[in-house]
């Protein structure tokens, strides 16, 4: 029987593959994605140094530039490389030298977007496609490509080929699915009638003109691949069957050496985020069965990346032959050491993925609770021990305090942890609800690793300044986090926060108003919480949208959770006041476009405004603490140790303690601060 045990000589997520000459040193891959990082189209220091940082964390190969521009009308629209210009030649070059060192191969991702493109991007170029057929995610309808576009468009592949293998790379994939190439090959996009339309053959002809251009445009050592739909789900038209037709055309003429493989369709968010990226709340590796049953009709190494997001689920997967290389991309942006720590037997200590998408938002690639990820130039995933020993004291032990004990731990200070609940989390025990339950992978991951360094964590234990000043800190964290706002105007002692709900502190009435005035979380999971317990609900946000403080996976989320319930939005709504009317409460809601005001009649009255943060503590502290209990801002912005205070102890706030923000700042916070103190 096969030994699946972690750190084992015969574990296959540790078994090199070779393709075409090149060795592979495991089956642990980052697929290509657009981490943000680029500078004026180029992969410069901090682009390259977060893939470095995943090459010392033992990954085989790293492919990066996700949807690298190849021509001029595919333009620039979400921090893409551009390999359509000789000048990203020496940054590939030196990319390619750094990754090499480290014992990793690299590859870059080259595409045409097609109808996907802006018209209103770099240079106002009209989005091109096989047909005028409008992409619903970036809203362009294309021009229909001639011939000459055509041509033009294969030879601008064959060029960038070109320059990655100048630049050192290992190999290239191209990008089918919602992109050019699988714009033709779609016959949903696909609607000409000449020798690019219509049968099987005629829409793989631009595939194979592409991949044969860019065969004959390098050498024989340098691996071309394509990143291929298996199945277009339920908003497509590529059937897998027709999709193992075309891949073997492909196969058959020699013109692809490996399939990155990935399932559904990208051109709407719903496609985006629970198909084509699908993150939590949705099953863990979900494609892995289809992306088997493509492996099993062709003959090229397979790889696929969709939620692989833990070890188990890589191994599995490959053990039973259903893929060859496992993409765990944002399981390597929460921990790029993930490697290298299966090959030490530590598979308990690597920092897990819970999936909650941060990494593709607009501060991508940062992960919601790795705080270095995106910022290797500036922070280091090694936490050094510090010179002296000090004593600290942190106050709270939700995110923010738990990652500054963690932190304070490994730079070798006597650590103790205070908590006032009977348990750790904080506002995350409230968080982790319904769909967002991974959450407290957050808190589990570290109270683990407190729990291997030693780290005491005190429940029950209520803190105040003469507690704290009995333990003679030399360094004292408030993680004390916030208490919930409700202050809107006349009324706010009427009504509930969101807490009271979620945290089933209130019992919920027949009918219920919930006004959001933040865009966060709170609010949507207080209305799903009260629906399903039988309550009438009305939900009004001051937004224009719904949850629109968040990511767009996040946000889309939330809608399909409304539409499921059949529960409306109503936006652009102020809550001005609540009186109580007999044995029901009236909440004057007013119209911020048109300024009317409406009256509604509820029984009950529910708000999330964010938090304030619970100062008496701090308060009290900053009176004996030798710095005032003052995070000086430019040592905290420029990396460097906070002053020391002559005499007294140093007092910080950190996280919710300061100001209402969402939990990657409060774990950020509570590093920067700690990593050099």
């Amino acid at each position: 029987m096969l030994d699946l045990s972690p750190n084992s000589k015969t574990d296959p997520l540790l078994k090199p593959l070779t393709i075409r000459g090149l060795t592979l040193r495991n089956r642990i891959m980052s697929t290509s994605h657009a981490c943000g990082l680029q500078v004026d189209g180029s992969p410069q220091e901090a682009y390259q140094a977060y893939h470095v940082e995943k090459a010392r964390g033992g990954l085989a190969l790293s492919m990066f530039g996700g949807s690298s521009n190849v021509a001029e009308d595919s333009p620039n629209i979400f921090s893409q490389i551009n390999v359509g210009v000789d000048a990203v030649i020496p940054h590939l070059q030196k990319f390619s030298e750094r990754m090499h060192a480290e014992g990793a191969a690299l590859m870059c991702q080259i595409t045409h977007l097609g109808r996907r493109a802006d018209p209103y991007q770099d240079h106002w170029l009209p989005a091109i496609g096989p047909s005028p057929v409008r992409e619903t995610l970036h809203r362009a309808i294309p021009r229909e490509m001639l011939r000459e576009d055509i041509d033009r468009v294969v030879a601008a592949y064959a060029a960038a080929a070109r320059r990655c293998e100048e630049g050192g790379l290992d190999g290239i994939e191209t990008l089918a699915a919602g992109h050019m190439i699988g714009q033709f090959l779609s016959p949903r996009t696909n609607r000409r009638e000449d020798s690019f339309g219509g049968s099987l053959e005629n829409r793989m002809r631009f595939a194979l003109m592409v991949h044969d251009a860019m065969r004959r445009a390098v050498s024989d050592k340098f691996l071309i691949g394509i990143r291929w739909v298996v199945d277009e789900g339920v908003d497509g038209a590529l059937t897998p069957e027709e999709s193992v037709q075309a891949a073997s055309m492909l196969q058959s003429e020699g013109l692809v050496d490996f399939f990155n493989a990935i399932y559904g369709s990208m051109d709407t968010f719903r496609g985006l985020t629970s198909e084509n990226m699908p993150g939590m709340g949705t099953p863990i590796a979900p494609w892995v069965e289809a992306v088997g049953a493509f492996k099993r009709e062709v003959k090229l190494p397979v790889f696929h990346a969709a939620r692989i997001s833990d070890l188990a689920s890589a191994r599995f997967a490959v053990s039973e032959g259903h893929l060859d290389m496992a993409g765990m991309t944002r399981a390597q942006i929460a921990d790029p050491h993930l490697v290298t720590k299966l090959i030490r037997g530590e598979e308990d200590r690597i920092r897990p993925c819970v999936g909650a998408q941060h990494c593709q938002s607009p501060y991508r690639p940062k992960c919601l609770h790795n705080a270095v990820t995106g910022r290797e130039t500036s922070l280091s995933h090694h936490v050094a021990k510090a010179d002296q020993s000090r004593r600290a004291v942190v106050v709270g032990a939700g995110p923010a305090g738990l990652e500054a004990a963690r932190v304070l731990a490994l730079r070798g200070h006597d650590v103790t942890l205070h908590e006032a609940a009977p348990k750790a989390g904080g506002q995350m025990q409230l968080a982790a609800n319904s769909w967002r339950r991974d959450l407290m992978g957050i808190i589990d991951w570290r109270l683990s690793e407190l729990d291997r360094m030693g780290v005491p964590v005190e429940y029950n234990a209520f803190m105040d300044s003469t507690d704290i000043e009995a333990l003679n800190p030399d360094l004292v964290i408030l993680a004390t986090g916030g208490l919930p706002q409700t202050e809107f105007g006349p009324g706010f002692d009427l009504v509930d926060s969101t807490w009271d709900i979620i945290g089933r502190d209130r019992k919920i009435a027949p009918s219920v108003l919930v006004w959001d005035g933040t865009g966060r979380h709170p609010a949507p999971l207080a209305a799903q919480m009260a629906q399903r317990a039988g309550s009438e609900v009305s939900y009004v946000t001051i937004d224009g949208g719904l949850a629109q403080d968040l990511t767009y996976a996040e946000t889309t989320r939330w809608k399909t959770e409304f539409a499921r319930m059949d529960l409306r939005a109503y936006t652009d709504m102020r809550l001005v006041s609540v009186a109580r009317r007999s044995n029901q409460l009236v909440a004057t809601l007013l119209n911020e476009l048109t300024r009317e005001q409406t009256e509604l009649m509820v029984h009950q009255v529910i708000v999330d405004m964010g938090t304030v943060p619970d100062n008496e503590l701090f308060g009290a502290l900053r009176k004996t603490a030798g710095n005032a209990g003052v995070t000086d801002i430019k040592s905290l912005i420029a990396n460097t140790p906070q002053p020391r205070p002559q005499q007294g102890y140093e007092l910080h706030r950190i996280g919710d303690a300061q100001a209402s923000r969402n939990i990657h700042t409060a774990i950020y916070d509570a590093f920067r601060l700690c990593h050099i103190s």
